[in-house]
């Protein structure tokens, strides 16, 4: 039985098809048409699913949409309704797309499908269940309570519920305007970077300052009780009014300034907001796990997590560490992208009532479901552009090949394998490096992927040796946990005094070390962890094992392989552009080996400055 789930529309579209409840494949939209966080239907992840399948659309048992249009219908009328002669945004920004797109949601997906399968009609699922089972069913767990958080989907924001072989109900919910998603993003907002895509800076932003503003937000902007729930003030929000995210003049009076423009020097300011939204939103999700525990976790151990606020890897290695529950799995694409597959596992096991049999780790398959390139291909790719390469003969040769590259400090683009789903490069899609240079963070930062200065990178670990680096008690396989460096491998490093003396000059300040792998400590001396198991993904293991092997070092630099405002790398065309963009210094497309100082002068018919909006 196959069933494809589709998301779209809003933000991060993708495409997932199972088979039987097994997982055939799932990739954003975003990674075809080279536009980051692209919303539209996704058409070619759907034609990438059904070929990866062997299948047409008339094969497919069910087609599901992840979010009910008539629900956010229903929301976007009484919000208007209760705003009243303050609906004008509201209507002007939102009317044309529902009524024109939204409600009519079913013919796009027919036409980008090439039909609706067996049953000749669109299934729909609720936007949070779209959520919650993309958490549940592919995680490990028999019995879990769930906890989704986002933006808003529907009318929801925030949902509770629990998981039960194949069972999934949601019991609790917070609505809209109130969310924590929003609210996080209405400070990312306000601190001058990009809705959606500078969450993530402002996350890495925080540990520069301090939770001076702590205080005055839990006062002023959001009411927080012990059960976790919340409401916001609406006096400081306008995005329920069809406006910016803020009310810019109550925000300026609470932070003693205006917007910082994007693109301006960051300020102790901005630091100092990021550290006390993250503190917020850190607080927020432990009492909410809290109180799902002590109402439906009787006896469950189990955590699952999704929803856009599930990408808050710091907020999540706080709450395992807090200990409310033994193990928590997060599904790897959290965000909307994972909606598509969640619909398309709560269709087979909800709708169609299938036996479910959780797998041992999970049955998520190292996110690795996007497409991938044989060896031929990328030759017939090297061979027809002129591109000087080196084969390597087998996976082992590559390893011993790579370490000593990297061991070297030369920075390694890697385009192996299926592509990732989700936001994070696990290995098949990444740039990997030396994690002992004090300079190799603001090296590939400035040189490679020309952004920011200050934001941090994730560490590569082997699974066996995660304990000798990190103060983290759990594996990490998505990259979705943020723990300390250990204590041990610690250089002294007074952030304050370098702010201070340096007079916020972030670059100065990141190329000081702070442990024996500074390039993947942050100033905090805290990591985004990866860890890396043989089963999961046996290449990147091999790597790592030879480099650990002539450097002693279990860990190296992973980060996405594009450049700021690019989609993560798909074909081996987008890899070879990328590569020739930057300072990498080696590119590996499976089997073929490419040096830089070989290839030809590369030339482009437009500056790729222009082609991708800057995050």
């Amino acid at each position: 039985m196959y069933i494809l789930g589709i998301s779209g529309l809003y933000h991060d579209s993708a495409a997932a098809l199972i088979c039987d409840g097994e997982i055939v494949a799932a990739a954003q939209e975003e990674r075809f048409t080279r536009v980051k966080h692209d919303a539209r239907i996704p058409a070619n992840a759907i034609r990438y699913c059904l070929k990866q399948g062997g299948i047409a659309a008339e094969d497919l048992e069910a087609v599901v949409y992840y979010d009910q249009p008539l629900l956010t219908l229903d929301r976007f009328l009484k919000n208007a309704l209760a705003l009243g002669e303050e609906a004008g945004a509201l209507v002007e920004r939102t009317y044309p797309d529902l009524f024109a797109r939204k409600l009519w949601i079913h013919r796009q997906i027919e036409a980008a499908a090439g039909g609706l399968g067996k049953q000749g009609k669109l299934f729909v699922t609720k936007h949070h269940i779209s959520h919650a089972a993309s958490a549940f069913y592919p995680s490990p767990f028999e019995k879990a309570v769930v906890l989704t958080v986002d933006g808003v989907g529907e009318w929801t924001t925030t949902a509770v519920g629990v998981g039960d072989g194949n069972s999934l109900m949601l019991y609790e919910e917070i609505k809209y305007p109130h969310s924590i998603g929003l609210l996080y993003s209405a400070f990312t907002y306000f601190c001058g970077f990009k809705v959606n895509s500078g969450d993530y800076k402002f996350m890495g932003l925080a540990p520069y300052g301090k939770p001076v503003y702590y205080d005055v937000i839990r006062e002023k902007m959001v009411d927080i009780k012990e059960d976790g729930s919340y409401r916001l003030n609406m006096e400081y929000f306008d995005y329920h009014k069809g406006g910016t995210m803020i009310n810019e003049v109550k925000f300026s009076e609470l932070f003693g300034g205006g917007r910082r423009q994007p693109e301006s020097r960051i300020t102790q300011r901005e630091m100092d907001i990021a550290a006390s939204v993250q503190k917020i939103t850190e607080e927020m999700v432990i009492l909410l796990a809290r109180h799902a525990k002590e109402k439906y976790g009787d006896g469950v151990q189990n955590l699952c997590l999704a929803g856009g606020v599930a990408l808050n890897c710091v907020a999540n290695g706080k709450l395992q560490k807090a200990g409310i529950f033994k193990n928590i799995w997060i599904q790897p694409a959290a965000g909307d992208a994972g909606g598509a597959l969640g619909a398309a596992l709560y269709t087979y096991y909800a709708h169609f009532g299938k036996e479910r049999l959780p797998e041992e780790g999970d049955s998520q398959k190292g996110s690795l479901l996007g497409p991938a390139f044989a060896s031929g291909e990328i030759e017939d790719y090297l061979k027809g552009s002129g591109y000087p390469y080196h084969l390597c003969s087998n996976k082992e040769e590559k390893a011993a090949l790579l370490a000593r590259l990297l061991s070297e400090e030369r920075i390694v683009g890697v385009a192996q394998g299926r592509m990732e789903f989700g936001p994070r490069a696990l290995g098949n899609r990444s740039i990997l490096a030396d994690c002992r240079s004090p300079y190799m963070q603001s090296r590939i930062n400035l040189k490679i992927k020309y952004r920011e200065s200050f934001r941090p990178f994730a560490p590569l670990v082997l699974a066996e040796r995660e304990a000798e680096y990190f103060d983290l008690p759990c594996d990490s396989p998505y990259m979705l946990k943020v723990g300390d460096v250990q204590p041990g491998r610690r250089e002294p490093f007074d952030l304050e005094g370098l702010l201070s003396d340096r007079e916020g000059d972030m670059l100065q300040v990141v190329s000081e070390p702070r442990s024996d792998i500074p390039a993947v400590t942050h100033v905090d001396y805290s990591a985004r962890i990866q860890t890396v198991d043989r089963g999961r993904n046996p290449e990147l293991y091999g790597i790592l094992s030879e480099y650990e092997k002539l450097t002693g070092c279990a860990v190296l630099v992973n980060t996405s392989f594009n450049v700021r405002g690019e989609p993560i790398v798909c074909t081996p065309k987008d890899a070879y552009e990328c590569f020739m963009r930057t300072d990498m210094d080696v590119l590996v497309l499976e089997d073929a080996v490419l040096y830089k100082e070989e290839q030809p002068e590369f030339e482009e018919t437009e500056d790729w400055r222009e082609k991708y909006a800057l995050d």
